[in-house]
């Protein structure tokens, strides 16, 4: 298919299939803010609430190059698509004037320790009391009960303690973390997927929700069963890039780099066996099943690393893809970014940022043939939209020079 076969009854009229809805977020660095960065690529106005002196993920390193201004990548990243007020909530005048604007959103998003926001009141039972169908998102490192739900939980935590970090790594190295905030994504997604879903039950219901996910839960959730293999007693053995179910299944050098290669089905072993020049050992009673070729895996993985020893990884991927088997050249993120599949798939945009240069930004993965999703605006300077945002909800401009004055706005 053709991406314009597939967008062929897009509408251009909507900023997505949200549009309409208004998100106001308070939240820091990426768990609370990815969730609500969903939201916005799926169309919601999304509100983001920070204290005068901004988020910590304003200021954390590597700042992306040829800015007139240190931008970070973080932060450009994870806060697309919003509208930047910036408010200080401890105090009573920054409370009312949040309350203002809860009374007009449709999801509130937070991922201040529990307690926080309730002390200042902005709880859930406080923004219940303005709008009593608001979806109240809360995203923490535990939850907001449980033994431990007052704990600070950041995403390495979250991976430590879920088990997570005991498989990851290599069969005889240490524990080792996600090379990326696994359980911040995960904590995001989730906690976006059960925004989407209360606001369907509001839809039949006319009831709001309080919506509670723990970075901890998220990333058990996303486990692919380990719990459960750990709550019956099942031993998991860590196979590092292999899989304890398949064989070869690996990262394997080639001449001029690394390739993925992995054979999980006795019809692609039979195709390989091809590939590699050795046919006889389609059928050959020591490969021919599962079962037999991870009890030889040492000499499976052998087989396929002298075949790819010799040649180049294109070469290989080339071969495997006509024979229709799964592999994949092991790429660098730079690499991954000038692979024209994934700019065909608008994985990367160019988006004006604060200073007005455009960056290459990640685009939403989902693709709607009828509402389709990009990133629409950069992430704004540091309350780039107080005014606006405020004007909208009656507050004239004397008013707002008095919350200057008292460094509240």
């Amino acid at each position: 298919m053709e991406k314009a076969d597939f967008f062929r009854e897009a509408r251009s009229d909507l900023t997505g299939p949200l549009a309409g809805l208004r998100v106001l977020e308070a939240a820091t660095t990426w768990a609370g803010p990815f969730c609500a960065a969903l939201l916005g690529d799926f169309g919601a106005d999304v509100i983001k609430v920070e204290l005068p002196g901004g988020e910590v993920a304003r200021r954390l390193p590597p700042f992306l190059p040829g800015h007139s201004k240190p931008i970070s990548a973080f932060n450009a990243t994870v806060n697309r698509n919003k509208r930047s007020l910036t408010l200080d909530l401890r105090r009573p005048e920054g409370r009312d004037v949040f309350l203002r604007l809860a009374a007009r959103s449709d999801f509130v998003v937070e991922n201040f320790r529990p307690g926080t926001l309730a002390e200042w009141g902005l709880g859930y039972a406080d923004v219940r009391r303005v709008r009593p169908d608001v979806i109240y998102v809360s995203v923490t490192g535990f939850g907001q009960f449980g033994p431990d739900h007052d704990r600070a939980g950041y995403d390495p935590i979250a991976q430590a303690r879920s088990g997570y970090m005991s498989l990851n790594g290599s069969p005889d190295g240490d524990p080792v973390k996600s090379a990326t905030w696994l359980a911040d994504d995960l904590g995001g997604m989730h906690a976006a997927l059960a925004a989407l879903a209360a606001l369907a039950h509001r839809s039949r219901t006319g009831e709001g929700q309080h919506i509670d996910v723990a970075l901890l839960d998220a990333l058990l959730a996303t486990s692919n069963a380990n719990p459960t293999l750990g709550a019956t007693g099942v031993p998991i053995a860590r196979f590092g890039n292999e899989f304890s179910f398949c064989a070869p299944a690996s990262a394997f050098r080639c001449r001029d780099g690394w390739i993925y290669l992995g054979i999980l089905l006795d019809s692609h072993w039979k195709a390989l066996a091809r590939v590699i020049g050795r046919p006889e050992l389609a059928d050959d009673p020591e490969f021919a099943l599962t079962a037999k070729r991870v009890a030889n895996r040492a000499e499976a993985n052998r087989l396929v690393s002298d075949f790819c020893a010799e040649r180049t990884v294109a070469e290989v991927e080339s071969l495997c893809a006509a024979a229709g088997l799964t592999a994949g050249a092991v790429r660098t993120y730079a690499e991954s970014a000038r692979d024209p599949h994934v700019l065909s798939r608008d994985m990367l945009q160019a988006v004006a940022q604060e200073d007005g240069q455009p960056a290459p930004i990640v685009g939403p993965a989902a693709k709607l043939s009828r509402t389709p999703l990009r990133v629409r605006s950069g992430a704004p300077g540091l309350g780039a939209h107080s005014d606006e945002i405020l004007a909208e909800i009656g507050i004239d401009a004397d008013a707002r020079a008095k919350l200057r004055d008292a460094g509240i706005l």
